[in-house]
């Protein structure tokens, strides 16, 4: 078996970090789904930015929406973000649908500009799932402390949120406390959570990068050869992280509400 796609063996989902108009028409994604088991996928400014920006395959929608008038730089880009979203979107449906809503998500980013202000990125954030327009959509909103009742609330509307930007586990259960926070209000109000998922994206790699660097110092200054230095830090974070999402996962809180949350570990 296709070893990526054996993951699923191990109760793990494979998510694309990658975009592009073409990769979607070619069909690409697709295969990717078919062959490789892939379940989602994410995206972000510098993902659209490199895509725009090294072929010609958005001339033409850019061409058609600025015969509308001109139109801000930003307009632009989000016109043609939205389009690549849906088609994802749609392409990824089946998985969504075989999975039962567990699987199978799309996730569109808020502007960076936003990440220091709340309102900004709820109604942003609003606008983007009204646009989109598709209920495998997650909308990606930061962790930074005036995104964390962004998501409150933005849960609490029933819109699926990708977190973005956890780097520590103490943010992590403040994100957690958001989601379930969310949730409650958004049942309180007679919502139905089966269709309310959220995803916390642990950035492993950047801590990893970082624990490599100050091991490598440190070898340096010990200035001895035979000396080594055991680089499991990282490997045990991840695995303390793991068990705490399980934890929080078979909480009563969470099994009173009937919901659904993801742990990622993004590179």
């Amino acid at each position: 078996m296709n070893p990526v796609k054996a993951l699923e063996n191990h109760g793990q989902a494979v998510w694309l970090d990658f975009l592009a108009r073409g990769f979607v028409a070619k069909g690409d994604l697709k295969n990717l789904i078919d062959t490789d088991g892939v379940k989602g996928v994410t995206s972000n400014p510098a993902i659209f930015e490199k895509a725009i920006g090294s072929s010609d395959e958005y001339d033409g929608a850019i061409g058609q929406a600025l015969k509308k008038g001109d139109r801000p730089v930003a307009d632009l880009f989000e016109h043609v973000a939205i389009q690549d979203i849906q088609n994802a979107a749609d392409v990824l449906r089946p998985v969504y649908d075989q999975l039962k809503g567990e699987d199978g998500f799309v996730s569109l980013e808020v502007s960076p500009y936003l990440a220091m202000d709340t309102k900004g990125t709820i109604v942003e954030a609003e606008r983007l799932w009204k646009d989109v327009k598709r209920k495998n959509l997650m909308v990606k909103v930061p962790a930074t402390p005036e995104g964390l009742p962004a998501i409150e609330h933005l849960i609490g509307e029933g819109i699926s949120i990708n977190i973005t930007l956890l780097f520590s586990q103490k943010v992590y259960r403040q994100v957690a406390e958001a989601y379930l926070d969310g949730l409650e209000k958004y049942v309180a109000g007679g919502g139905n959570p089966s269709h309310v998922a959220s995803v916390a994206s642990f950035f492993v790699s950047r801590i990893d990068s970082a624990v490599d660097k100050q091991l490598d110092e440190k070898i340096a200054k010990a200035n001895d050869p035979s000396r080594r230095f055991d680089r499991t830090g990282v490997q045990d974070l991840a695995s303390e992280q793991l068990q705490r999402h399980r934890r929080d996962r078979s909480s009563v809180r969470v099994h009173d509400q009937g919901i659904r949350g993801v742990l990622i570990w993004d590179g």
